[in-house]
């Protein structure tokens, strides 16, 4: 005999099924049999300001703790809310569950003018997730459930979004027992395709290493792999600390440097795990390599999109670099050890190092004190929440530095603004004993700022540190290069630590980076929102 259950309550039991124990949204007229249910399952709720804050702390969290983030929201305009965010989630693989009532079964095809009717939520929905899911019985549901963890747990995760036609959520139906997603096995890589790859790697002379957010799990084999054959690693912005990034052969995020890139096209091996070698990576399209490239993927399609794969290792990074490493030192290791001086890997490493470093040093000579301060506080193991902001592209990506037991998360690709903070409130959620500090422009923080009241309300310590240009720092330095006369770029004063202190906070400014080191070390003890603003010189 099955249970009696509303569609409400079937969802939240399928998410309960899934492990899931928290989730992100805000309740409305038509999403209120689910939340009735939340709690009953044990499932706890942060409430947000805007459903797109939502989705950025979900996000936030899904990162922290590899478990899939899951937002509640109600029809039309609040779904479309999150859409930003489920394009960035789409973006930067995170698997991100989103729920939402539709319109009812037999809605006609004209409009009737419903609250919160729109066309079609699930057309909408298609063009950012993985997939939409419109279902249409009670019983359906544990299967659209198990359906989205089967996408995150055995293929290369991506958003997807559930609808509940809202008069379904109110229905009754028998239903049997919740139908859970079976055990996920790694994918395992070919042995020819890692004996190929292998075969390549010991007889270059010029190996370089590219690790990408798909290679976090695979830190350890990374790291091995890199110092048996001797080869600089980069990072992607997704894959920032996989290695720690004070190690001698760590180039850390500099994929965009022109220096590293005409370093990358004389390799004559260049393994890339993980990543898409993509614009958004690189900072403009892929340049053409000299030698072999081997991809590790766990998503087949990346074998051929980009650059295209020389040897194509389809598999888990973990299992893939493993069987890698053990190929390459069983048979008789790396050949060519020989090598003159200017090829040394840790020496090349360094020059490498200070090219980059070169090449920006007036435009980042402003944030560099600063993001020392911030280095100098935090634990090892804290996590940092990135905005698309000039401080933290050009700034802390390259110039702050961190090892596997922290976390930096970056809106790669997608380039939304504003998620920084919210994704900083979803990994303090997650993670409420280890330190989370948000890095933002004050152009960014504005999308998001109200979820200054959510960050108040959660009472955790979160410092919020705002480097302040003004307005869009980016676009009027690029209308400028471009000879145009800035427009629409500037932004009035706005006193933030002031808002911050309206809204529940702390507030104050940090004028040099001792100020901000101590203001820091204030927040990271001090319960609630700290909002930190630096302000910067403009034109």
């Amino acid at each position: 005999m099955g249970e009696t259950l509303t569609g409400g309550e079937a969802l939240v039991r399928a998410l309960c099924g899934h492990a899931v124990t928290r989730v992100f949204g805000i309740p409305g007229t038509h999403n209120l049999e689910i939340y009735r249910h939340l709690s009953s399952y044990g499932i706890r709720h942060v409430l947000t300001r805007h459903e797109q804050g939502a989705g950025y702390a979900a996000d936030g969290y899904a990162r922290v703790t590899e478990h899939p983030g899951v937002v509640i929201t109600t029809t039309g305009p609040a779904l479309l809310n999150a859409a930003a965010a489920i394009g960035q989630a789409y973006s930067d693989s995170v698997p991100l569950l989103v729920v939402s009532p539709g319109m009812p079964l037999r809605h006609p095809r004209l409009a009737t003018g419903l609250l919160h009717e729109a066309r079609s939520q699930t057309e909408a929905l298609r063009g950012v997730a993985a997939f939409s899911h419109r279902v249409s019985s009670v019983a359906e549901i544990d299967a659209a459930v198990a359906r989205a963890f089967t996408l995150f747990r055995t293929r290369r995760p991506r958003p997807a979004h559930i609808e509940i036609p809202l008069d379904l959520l109110e229905a009754t139906e028998e239903t049997g027992p919740v139908r859970l997603t079976p055990p996920a096995v790694p994918l395992a890589p070919v042995a020819a395709a890692v004996e190929r790859a292998a075969e390549a790697l010991r007889g270059a002379r010029r190996p370089a290493l590219v690790l990408g957010g798909g290679a976090r799990g695979a830190a350890v084999p990374g790291l091995a792999l890199a110092e048996t054959l001797g080869a600089p690693v980069l990072t992607t912005a997704n894959g920032k600390g996989i290695v720690p990034e004070t190690h001698p052969l760590s180039l850390g995020v500099s994929l965009h440097s022109p220096s590293i890139q005409k370093w990358l096209t004389e390799r004559d091996a260049v393994l890339a795990v993980g990543t898409e070698l993509a614009e958004s990576d690189l900072w403009s399209a892929p340049p053409a390599l000299d030698g072999t490239l081997i991809r590790v993927d766990l998503d087949p399609d990346q074998m051929y999109a980009g650059l295209p794969a020389d040897i194509a290792v389809v598999g888990d990074a973990r299992l893939s670099l493993t069987a890698l490493l053990a190929a390459v030192v069983s048979s008789g290791g790396v050949r060519h050890r020989a090598r003159v001086a200017d090829d040394d890997p840790v020496r090349r490493a360094a020059v490498l190092r200070a090219a980059r470093n070169a090449e920006t040093a007036g435009r980042d000579s402003r944030w560099i004190p600063y993001l020392r301060a911030v280095r100098s506080v935090l634990a090892e193991d804290a996590v940092i929440t990135s905005d698309s902001a000039q401080c933290c592209y050009y700034g802390a990506l390259p110039h702050l530095p961190l090892g596997p037991e922290g976390r930096y998360l970056h809106p790669t690709g997608f380039g939304t603004l504003g998620y920084a903070l919210p994704a900083a409130i979803g990994a303090k959620a997650a993670c409420p004993d280890r330190q989370v500090v948000a890095l933002s422009g004050d152009g960014g923080l504005q999308f998001t700022v109200q979820e200054l009241a959510t960050a108040v309300q959660l009472r955790l310590p979160l410092p919020v540190v705002v480097f302040d240009n003004g307005g869009y720092g980016e676009i009027r330095d690029e209308m400028a290069a471009r000879g145009d006369t800035p427009t629409a770029v500037d932004l009035a004063p706005v006193d933030l630590p002031a808002l911050a202190r309206a809204y529940g906070g702390q507030g104050t400014h940090a004028y040099s980076p001792d100020e901000l080191a101590a203001a820091l070390t204030e927040a990271l003890r001090t319960p609630g929102p700290t909002l930190i603003a630096i302000p910067e010189e403009t034109p």
